[in-house]
């Protein structure tokens, strides 16, 4: 049995192995698309549908991943095996998708693309399903769930900022027009992929120690075997809370892509910014994750769990679009000025404190989700529970770059356009896609988070007849 009073040093360790993951992203998520539409000039449309192929394999390799991880057995447990496995295959992905042959032609460069892409959502995967699902197995306690899972938030963030500042204030800055200039993603690459590495496996071997102390894979539970991942998922899917939680991820995933695949658009065409004006916006991360991960767990004592999903998604969705929207009404301050800067800063702030506890809070959720699962039938199924918010971290970005793909070539946004320049429409285009447009999706995911029902009398209900169950079993 895990053990409630977890020790600080297991926290940080599990903790640590968030940044192998929010590196991965980062580097997909904020460059990716714009590389392959900017510089080497693949349409919006290709672009998107590319990282589409890749949403299918994940919807069928995240769960898959899960229920592999959740039936795994050995002298390493469950998850450890699959998380040392990762880092090789995710850095060579990266490296290959930013290094495609010279004059493969626009389908070519697709295909490029969508097989190394694949390749790299598939290899994080290893990772990132087994090590959720094991900061859901490190402790029973419904509020010590929340501080593991603020850890492993605040070290997304760490792994976000790092990325954030050696690209914008280090590297593109060493180039004239860095972020247009391709020799200039060869040190964001190699440098991305020693964090990746470094952290994965510390997180891997600095939790080892743990493994005796995790749920044991019951007698009964068959290896695994392909009609058991749709057993598995059926299982999971018969839970109302998990079915009002996978609702809302899904639409918030909308407004998260959208906003992550246009930022470096926006900070270009639409605010005007430099390379260190941009830098300095992750103040925004900075000082909202730290709200976050002093916050969240308080106020789950507060309001409880749901009502803190609920105002956070509703919060998040505002703050983020509220300084676009503005400026379409002309009430934010003068492009590519530093009161721009903060006034973005400010409200991205707001923000980012949102988006650290709704995160926090889903995923301490999901936790008390498998714990109800449990009781109703006897499996403790971690990781095809987490398998759905590995899913959606990555069809959020996959669900952007389809949106903005497409809506970039409906507004006739060029390829290269530092070197062709854009017109007001087109820009005025972009901040109704980021502001208003990805708002709405927020919304809409705040209403379905508002259908889970787990508040803390009922998880100790559940902790109660799960312990009645033991000694029973016991006896």
């Amino acid at each position: 049995m895990a053990a409630a009073g977890l020790p600080m040093r297991s926290k940080l360790a599990f903790g640590v192995g968030a940044i192998g993951e929010a590196a991965t992203n980062w580097i997909f998520n904020a460059l990716t698309f714009f590389y392959y539409n900017q510089i080497l000039g693949l349409s919006g449309t290709l672009t998107g549908a590319a990282v589409f192929i890749g949403i299918i394999f994940d919807a069928v390799s995240d769960p898959t991943m899960g229920s592999i991880s959740d039936r795994t057995r050995g002298a390493w447990g469950r998850r450890h095996p699959w998380m040392f496995a990762a880092p090789l295959p995710v850095v060579l992905s990266i490296f290959l998708i930013y290094h495609p042959p010279s004059g493969l032609g626009e389908w070519g460069l697709f295909a490029w693309f969508m097989v190394f892409l694949v390749m790299m959502r598939l290899s994080i995967t290893l990772f990132a399903v087994p090590h959720l699902a094991l900061g859901a197995e490190l402790s029973d306690d419904y509020f010590e769930r929340s501080k593991v899972m603020a850890y492993n938030n605040i070290f997304t963030y760490v792994g976000v900022i790092a990325m954030h500042i050696a690209v914008w204030f280090v590297i593109f800055p060493s180039y004239e027009n860095g972020r247009m200039t391709q020799d200039a993603y060869l040190p964001i690459i190699l440098f991305g992929s020693s964090l990746i590495v470094g952290a994965i496996l510390t997180s891997a071997i600095a939790t080892r120690d743990r493994i005796p102390f995790l749920k044991q894979i019951p007698k009964d539970l068959p290896s695994f075997r392909p009609k058991h991942l749709v057993q598995d998922i059926w299982s999971t899917l018969a839970n109302r809370n998990y079915r009002f939680l996978l609702l809302g991820l899904f639409f918030l995933s909308i407004m998260i892509g959208t906003h992550e695949t246009l930022g470096i658009y926006m900070g270009t065409f639409y605010w005007e910014l430099t390379d260190y004006q941009i830098g300095w916006l992750i103040l925004n991360n900075v000082f909202g994750y730290i709200i976050g991960f002093v916050t969240a767990d308080r106020i789950h004592v507060g309001i409880d769990k749901r009502w803190t999903i609920v105002a956070t998604a509703a919060g998040l969705s505002l703050f983020w679009s509220a300084a676009v929207t503005l400026r379409l009404f002309d009430l934010a301050p003068a492009n590519t000025s530093w009161e721009l800067v903060a006034f973005i800063i400010v409200l991205g702030t707001c923000a980012s404190a949102c988006g650290s506890i709704i995160n926090i809070s889903v995923m301490s959720a999901l936790a008390d989700i498998a714990d109800e699962h449990e009781l109703a039938t006897g499996r403790r199924q971690e990781g095809i529970f987490y398998s759905a918010r590995t899913f959606f971290a990555k069809a959020s970005n996959g669900t952007g770059h389809v949106v903005a793909g497409i809506a970039l070539d409906l507004i006739d946004f060029p390829t290269n356009a530092v070197a062709t320049g854009v017109t007001e429409d087109q820009v005025f285009a972009l901040g109704v896609i980021d502001g208003p447009f990805a708002l709405v999706w927020g919304l809409i995911a705040a209403c379905f988070y508002a259908g889970y029902r787990i508040d803390k009398h009922s998880y100790e209900e559940v902790q109660r007849q799960l312990a009645e169950r033991q000694v029973d079993d016991a006896a």
